[in-house]
C-alpha cells in the first residue's frame, strides 16, 4: 500500500492535479504545476522499501506496484481517448491503461531487482547502484520499442533547485540527480539519530549548491518575430465529421489566416483534416495565393499524401517567394495511432477512431526559415524525444532558433494531459536554450520563453488566437553539443559502466564484509 501511494505521489508531482487554496499554492501545490520535493519524497519512500526488502524479489514487488501507480496516475487520460472518443468499452479501456502502465513499470522492476541483488553494505556504493539502474529504466521506457517517456521524474523538477542542471545535462542527467535527491532523502528518513542525518543532509545541500553554480547558457538574441497561434477548438467527435467538424474548422481557420497581420501564423496538428485535393474548390489555391506575396507566412497542420505513396501527418509552410511549399512529415509516429504494431490489429478494430500506417519523415528534416527565424517543427508527442530534436543542432550555424509544436490534445478531455504537455515544452526549452512555441486544438496553447516560463496562453477549451512577439535564440548548450553528436549513449554507456565496475569490484568487497562479520 505505501509503494502504491508514493507511486501516486509521484504521478501528482509531475502536474499537480487538484485546485488548491492560496496558501498551499506557496509550497507549490498549483493545479497543473510540478512539484519537485513531492517526487523527491516518494522515490525516497520507495527506495526505504527497497532497502528494507528482504529479497530482490520484495524489491522488484515495490517497484512494479510504484510504477503502475505512478504510470496509470499519469496518463489515465487516454482512457478518454478509448472509450468517450474511441468507442472502446469503458472496462477494456480502464483495462487498456492499466496494462500499459503495468508493462512498462516491468522496466522498473528489473531495475530494482538488479539494484538489490548488486547492493553493497557501503552506503555510497549503494548510492550510485540505485542512480544508474534507475536511470537505465527510465531511458529503457523512453526509448525501446518506440519509446514512451512520458512522465519522465525529470519533469517534476522544472521549477525547482535541479533546473539549471538541464542545459548541461538534459532530461536523463537531471532524473540522476533526482535519483540522488532520493538517496539522500531515504538515508535521512532511515537515521536514528540526529547525528546519521547529518552526513546526508549535509551531502544534499552540498549538491543543490553545486547545480546552482553551474555557469547559465551563454545564446544570443537573433530578433523578434510576431506570431499567431491558432487555437480553433474543434471538439474531438466532430473533428473528422463532413457535416459539422470539418466545414466548421475550414472555415474559422480560412477566416483567421486571412485575418491575422502578424509575421508567422501557426494552426494545429491537421488543423485541415483534408487533403488538399479534397479540400473545397479553390480553398488550397486561395490559401497559397494569400501568402505569395508580401511579409506573412504560415505552417499549417494537415495531412498529406495519396493511396499509392502513402499519407503523412504534416506542416505545409506557406510564405512569399517560393515555388513549393516547404513541408515537415511527422517523424515519430504514435503506436496505435499513427501506425499498427505487428499483431495490434484486432485491438484498433475495436475502437471507431479514424486510425491507419503512416509514412515516416526523415530524422532532421530543414527549418521552416523566416525573417531571420529558423523554426524547427515538431507534432504531437515528438516534444518528448529531446534526442530526435537534438539532431537539428550538429551545426550551430543551422541550428533552429525557436522551437514549434503543432498538436491536437482534444482526444484527451478535461485531463492533464495538456498541463504534462506544456511541462514537457518548458523543459526543452531550458535543455536547448530556445523559445517553445505551442499551437493546440483545444488547449494547451501557448508561448514558452528561453527559461522556460509561460509568457503567453490561452484558456483551454476556447477557440481563439494568440498573438505574441518572440524572440529568437542561437548558440548551442553543452547538451544540445553532446546529445547531438552521440545521442543518450554517454548516458547510457556510464550507467553501465557503474554497473560493470559493481560487479568487478563489488564482489570482494561484499566478500570481505561476511568473512568480517560471520567468520566465513
Amino acid at each position: 500500500m505505501l509503494a502504491l501511494l508514493a507511486g501516486a505521489l509521484q504521478a501528482a508531482s509531475l502536474a499537480w492535479p487538484v485546485a488548491t487554496p492560496a496558501f498551499l499554492q506557496g509550497i507549490g501545490l498549483a493545479k497543473g504545476q510540478p512539484l519537485w520535493w513531492g517526487q523527491s519524497l516518494a522515490l525516497a519512500v520507495l527506495l526505504h522499501l527497497v532497502l528494507a526488502s528482504p529479497s530482490p524479489r520484495r524489491a522488484a514487488w515495490c517497484g512494479w506496484l510504484f510504477a503502475t501507480a505512478w504510470l496509470t496516475g499519469t496518463f489515465a487520460w487516454l482512457f478518454t481517448s478509448m472509450h468517450t472518443y474511441g468507442g472502446l468499452a469503458a472496462p477494456l479501456a480502464a483495462l487498456a491503461v492499466l496494462a500499459l502502465a503495468a508493462l512498462l513499470a516491468l522496466y522498473y522492476a528489473g531495475a530494482l531487482w538488479c539494484f538489490k541483488a548488486l547492493s553493497l553494505v557501503n552506503k555510497a556504493q549503494v548510492a550510485i547502484i540505485f542512480i544508474a539502474f534507475w536511470v537505465l529504466a527510465e531511458m529503457a521506457r523512453g526509448m525501446l520499442l518506440t519509446g514512451f517517456g512520458w512522465g519522465a521524474v525529470g519533469y517534476a523538477h522544472l521549477d525547482g533547485p535541479l533546473a539549471p542542471a538541464l542545459p548541461w545535462l538534459g532530461l536523463y542527467g537531471v532524473s540522476a540527480l533526482a535519483a540522488l535527491l532520493a538517496v539522500l532523502f531515504a538515508l535521512m528518513l532511515q537515521a536514528r539519530s540526529w547525528a546519521a542525518v547529518l552526513q546526508p543532509a549535509l551531502a544534499l545541500a552540498a549538491v543543490l549548491l553545486l547545480v546552482q553554480v553551474l555557469p547559465a547558457a551563454k545564446g544570443t538574441f537573433t530578433g523578434t518575430l510576431s506570431v499567431t497561434l491558432l487555437q480553433g477548438n474543434i471538439p474531438q467527435n466532430e473533428k473528422f465529421d463532413q457535416t459539422s467538424g470539418v466545414p466548421n474548422a475550414l472555415r474559422w481557420y480560412g477566416e483567421q489566416l486571412n485575418a491575422s497581420q502578424a509575421s508567422l501564423i501557426i494552426t494545429p496538428e491537421t488543423a485541415l483534416a483534408l487533403l488538399p485535393e479534397q479540400l473545397p474548390p479553390g480553398y488550397w489555391q486561395a490559401l497559397q495565393q494569400r501568402f505569395a506575396t508580401g511579409q506573412q507566412a504560415a505552417l499549417v497542420g494537415m495531412p498529406l499524401g495519396n493511396y499509392d505513396t502513402g499519407y503523412t501527418n504534416s506542416v505545409v509552410g506557406l510564405k512569399p517567394g517560393q515555388t513549393e511549399p516547404w513541408r515537415y512529415d511527422k517523424h515519430h509516429l504514435v503506436p496505435f495511432g499513427e501506425f499498427i504494431p505487428p499483431l495490434a490489429r484486432w485491438f484498433t478494430n475495436l475502437m471507431n477512431i479514424p486510425l491507419g500506417d503512416f509514412n515516416r519523415g526523415g530524422l532532421a528534416q530543414p527549418t521552416f526559415d523566416w525573417q531571420g527565424q529558423r523554426l524547427a517543427t515538431s507534432i504531437c508527442y515528438e516534444n518528448l524525444f529531446s534526442e530526435e530534436l537534438a539532431a537539428q543542432f550538429t551545426d550551430e550555424a543551422k541550428a533552429p532558433t525557436m522551437l514549434v509544436n503543432l498538436s491536437n490534445l482534444g482526444w484527451f478531455g478535461e485531463h492533464l494531459a495538456m498541463d504534462q504537455h506544456l511541462q514537457i515544452a518548458r523543459l526543452r526549452a531550458l535543455e536547448f536554450d530556445r523559445p517553445f512555441l505551442l499551437a493546440t486544438n483545444t488547449g494547451r496553447t501557448a508561448v514558452v520563453d528561453h527559461l522556460g516560463r509561460v509568457t503567453n496562453a490561452l484558456p483551454n477549451h476556447v477557440a481563439q488566437a494568440l498573438q505574441a512577439k518572440v524572440q529568437g535564440r542561437e548558440g548551442v548548450t553543452p547538451y544540445a553539443w553532446w546529445v547531438a553528436r552521440w545521442g543518450q549513449w554517454p548516458v547510457v554507456l556510464l550507467a553501465f559502466l557503474v554497473v560493470i565496475s559493481v560487479l568487478v569490484f563489488g564482489g570482494r568487497t561484499r566478500r570481505q564484509y561476511f568473512k568480517t562479520h560471520t567468520g566465513h
